[in-house]
């Protein structure tokens, strides 16, 4: 067995050594490269069983490499980076260990390809796959509103995006309903909050409404390619015009 280990970071590189000779209870061959032209030289030479790779390295992301080497070694992406990214290799079934990780992180991830190859299920990584893992991580480099500040009569009160379900036009403003069922008044466009918010949780799904995904029930067809959403602490249902409709479920397989 031949491993690479693609990582910048000396003291994480001597980590994932450790757990490597651990896991199979011996000194396992290796090569280490901590940039994406070192790490070129080397795939360009050898074929390896696995990879475990950082995302970022010396001279940019380990993506781009192998955006650049085509290759059908499976890989372990190892990294700090979440949510955005975290998301996106579920989706695509990558096995991805997140730091500061354990021995049983390493563990389950060794054991998730393993058993992908037995069944025949691995899919190599493709360049589609590659230009959606490095658009999600250009998403989680921007800064999404986590909060709004809301001018109540006894004072100024923070609401928290976790906590919105649904937000609908009023005028210049818009309003905000919370998971209790409380309405808030953002002082701001239904357009210009919109832009403020993460685009894998909230959809504008009319010109005057906009749902998070969280907060999603039920979903029905209506008339005229409409659908009808039942919402956390809402009663009244919300409707998708017919020109959202189809990006709102393309929006839902994300």
């Amino acid at each position: 067995m031949k491993i690479l280990i693609l990582e910048d970071e000396i003291p994480a590189y001597q980590k994932l050594v450790s757990f490597i000779n651990d896991y199979f209870e011996e000194n396992i061959p290796h090569d280490w490269a901590r940039s994406i032209s070192d790490g070129k030289k080397l795939l360009s030479d050898k074929v390896y069983d696995f990879i475990l790779s950082d995302i970022q390295l010396l001279d940019g992301i380990s993506f781009d490499l192998f955006n650049e080497v085509s290759i059908n070694t499976p890989i372990i992406f190892c990294s700090a980076h979440d949510d955005y990214l975290f998301q996106a290799f579920n989706t695509n079934g990558i096995a991805y260990i997140l730091k500061p990780y354990t021995q049983s992180d390493f563990k389950k991830a060794i054991e998730k390809y393993q058993a992908l190859f037995k069944q025949g299920h691995y899919t190599a990584l493709n360049k589609d796959t590659i230009t959606e893992l490095k658009s999600a991580l250009k998403e989680e480099h921007i800064n999404y509103k986590k909060r709004f500040v809301i001018k109540k009569a006894k004072g100024i009160q923070l609401l928290n995006v976790s906590e919105i379900t649904k937000i609908e036009a009023s005028g210049d403003f818009c309003i905000a309903t919370d998971l209790k069922g409380k309405r808030h008044t953002i002082s701001q466009t239904l357009g210009a909050t919109n832009g403020q918010l993460q685009p894998s949780k909230f959809f504008k799904i009319n010109r005057s409404e906009i749902i998070c995904i969280d907060a999603i029930e039920n979903i029905e067809s209506h008339f005229k390619n409409r659908l009808l959403i039942t919402i956390t602490g809402l009663k009244e249902k919300v409707m998708t015009s017919s020109s959202t409709t189809s990006d709102f479920r393309k929006w839902l397989e994300q």
